[in-house]
C-alpha cells in the first residue's frame, strides 16, 4: 500500500480529524502491524498511531481552531455564566469562615478553568474511538472505584465516596468521573445492539454494566445518591434508545418484589431520612433527621421575593445553614437573592439541559443521540433531586447543584461530560468514509 493510500485509509483514528503526515516509517509500521491480525500487534499499532498524533503540533493547532468553528459555544457560554455566578456565591457563603472564603473561590475558579480546557479537548475526541475501546473504559471505571479502598475518606457523611490524593488540592469523587465513561459504554453497547435492542441478550448486556458499577459503588462507598444517578441515566438512555416498554414493566415489577429486601439493607438513619417526609412523629424536635431540612427551609423562605441581599443573609453569613456551600447552596441563594434568584438559577440549569437535548435531537447518529440524552439525564436528575432536597420533597441524599455547589471534581467532570455533547454538535454524524476500523459488533 502506498503512502498516499495510507494517508487516506489510516488504520487508527483517535481524533475526529487527523492531518496528513509524512512519517513514512510510522505509517509503514502501523499498516504492517495492524494487518498482521494479532491482537497485540493491533494494540501496538493503535498506540503508535495515537502517539504520532500527540507529537503533531499542527494537529493541535488545527483542532484548537476548529473548536471555535464547530464546537458548541452556546452550551459553553451557558455553563460559564452559571459557573461565574457559582464562584461569586461561593465567596458569599464562605465569608463567615475565620480563614476567609478565598480558598474555596480559588479552587472553584481553578476547576472551572480546567473544566473549560477539558471541554475543548473532549470536543476533539472521536466518539468512534471511545466506542471501540469500551472495554478499557469499563476497566477504568472499576479501577477508579477500587481507589476508594486505600484512599477513601468519609467527611462525616456516612459515605466513603471521596478519595484524597497527595498532589491534588481537592478531593475526587470517583462516581462523578465514571458517570462519563458509563454514558459512553452504555451508548456503545446499545449501538452495537441497535437492530435488536429489545432482545433478551441485548437488554442483559446493557443492564450488566449498570449492575457492575452500581453494585461496586454501593459496596465500597455506600453512596445511594450517586448510584441513583446511574439508574436514572440507564432508564432514560434505554427508553430513548427504543427498548420496548415491556422491559420497563418487568423492571418495575422486579423492583417492587425486591423492595422489602432493599429496605432491610438500609440503616435506620437512611430509612428515617425517607420516612421523615411522610411521618411527622419522626424527630419532632428537629435535632436529627429534620435538622438539615428545617434549617434549609428557614433559609429558603427567609429571603422572600428578592432576598436579603448578596453577602447579607442572616443565616448564611454566620454559617447557620449546614452544608450551605454544597448540598444546600440553593437554600442559601433563596435567603440572599430570594425566589427571583432561585428562579434564575433554575432557568439557567434548564437552558443547559435543554441545549444538551437539542444537540441530541439534531444528531443523525444513534450512539451520539444516546450520549446527549444520557448527559441530559445525569444533569436533570441531579438538579431535580438537589432542589427537591432543599424544599423538602426529596430525601436528603447528598447530591449537589451542578456548577453552583462547591466541588472541584464535580465541576471538571460536568465540563468533560458536556464536552462530549459539544463533540456531537461538531460532528452530528459519523464520518465513516474517513474510517478504516469499524466499531466492534
Amino acid at each position: 500500500m502506498s503512502i498516499q493510500n495510507l494517508k487516506k485509509f489510516e488504520p487508527l483514528r483517535f481524533f475526529s480529524l487527523t492531518p496528513p503526515r509524512k512519517k513514512c516509517l510510522l505509517y509503514f509500521l502501523c499498516e504492517r502491524w495492524y494487518n498482521s491480525g494479532e491482537v497485540f500487534a493491533k494494540g501496538a499499532a493503535r498506540v503508535l498511531h495515537y502517539l504520532s498524533s500527540l507529537l503533531d503540533r499542527s494537529y493541535w493547532w488545527q483542532e484548537f481552531k476548529s473548536f471555535f468553528r464547530r464546537g458548541d459555544l452556546v452550551l459553553l457560554a451557558l455553563c460559564l455564566m452559571l459557573s461565574a455566578f457559582g464562584i461569586l456565591f461561593q465567596y458569599s457563603v464562605n465569608s463567615y469562615r475565620s480563614a476567609g472564603p478565598m480558598r474555596y473561590v480559588i479552587i472553584q475558579t481553578g476547576a472551572t478553568v480546567l473544566g473549560v480546557l477539558v471541554y475543548a479537548a473532549v470536543s476533539a475526541i472521536d466518539l468512534e474511538f471511545l466506542s471501540e475501546h469500551r472495554a478499557m473504559l469499563t476497566v477504568f471505571s472499576v479501577g477508579m472505584l477500587l481507589l476508594l479502598v486505600p484512599f477513601g475518606v468519609d467527611y462525616s457523611s456516612g459515605n466513603t465516596s471521596w478519595i484524597e490524593l497527595p498532589l491534588l488540592p481537592f478531593a475526587i469523587q470517583p462516581a462523578e468521573v465514571i458517570k462519563i465513561s458509563y454514558i459512553l459504554v452504555t451508548a456503545s453497547v446499545m449501538n452495537s445492539h441497535q437492530n435488536r435492542i429489545s432482545s433478551i441478550p441485548s437488554v442483559l448486556h446493557v443492564a450488566a454494566h449498570l449492575v457492575l458499577l452500581v453494585g461496586l459503588n454501593l459496596l465500597l462507598s455506600r453512596d445511594w445518591g450517586v448510584s441513583l444517578i446511574f439508574v436514572f441515566i440507564f432508564l432514560v438512555m434505554t427508553f430513548t434508545g427504543g427498548v420496548r416498554l415491556i422491559w420497563f414493566a418487568v423492571g418495575a415489577g422486579a423492583t417492587v418484589l425486591g423492595f422489602p429486601l432493599l429496605w432491610s439493607r438500609l440503616g435506620t438513619r437512611q430509612q428515617n431520612r425517607i420516612l421523615v417526609l411522610f411521618d411527622e412523629s419522626i424527630d419532632p424536635q428537629g435535632l436529627n433527621e429534620r435538622y438539615q431540612l428545617n434549617h434549609a427551609l428557614k433559609s429558603l423562605t427567609g429571603g422572600g421575593l428578592t432576598g436579603q441581599g448578596l453577602f447579607n443573609g442572616n443565616r448564611t453569613q454566620v454559617g447557620a445553614l449546614p452544608s450551605q456551600h454544597t448540598d444546600f447552596v440553593f437554600s442559601a441563594i433563596g435567603e440572599e437573592l430570594g425566589y427571583v434568584g432561585c428562579a434564575l438559577v433554575a432557568l439557567m440549569l434548564l437552558l443547559i439541559v435543554a441545549r444538551v437535548v437539542w444537540v441530541g435531537v439534531h444528531s443523525k447518529d444513534y450512539m451520539r443521540r444516546l450520549v446527549c440524552f444520557g448527559s441530559a439525564a445525569a444533569l436533570a436528575f441531579q438538579v431535580l433531586v438537589n432542589i427537591g432536597m432543599n424544599i423538602g420533597l426529596v430525601p436528603i441524599i447528598g447530591l449537589t447543584l451542578p456548577l453552583v455547589s462547591y466541588g472541584g471534581s464535580s465541576v471538571v467532570s460536568i465540563y468533560a461530560m458536556l464536552g462530549l455533547v459539544s463533540g456531537v454538535h461538531a460532528r452530528p454524524a459519523p464520518r465513516t468514509h474517513e474510517r478504516y476500523i469499524q466499531p466492534p459488533r
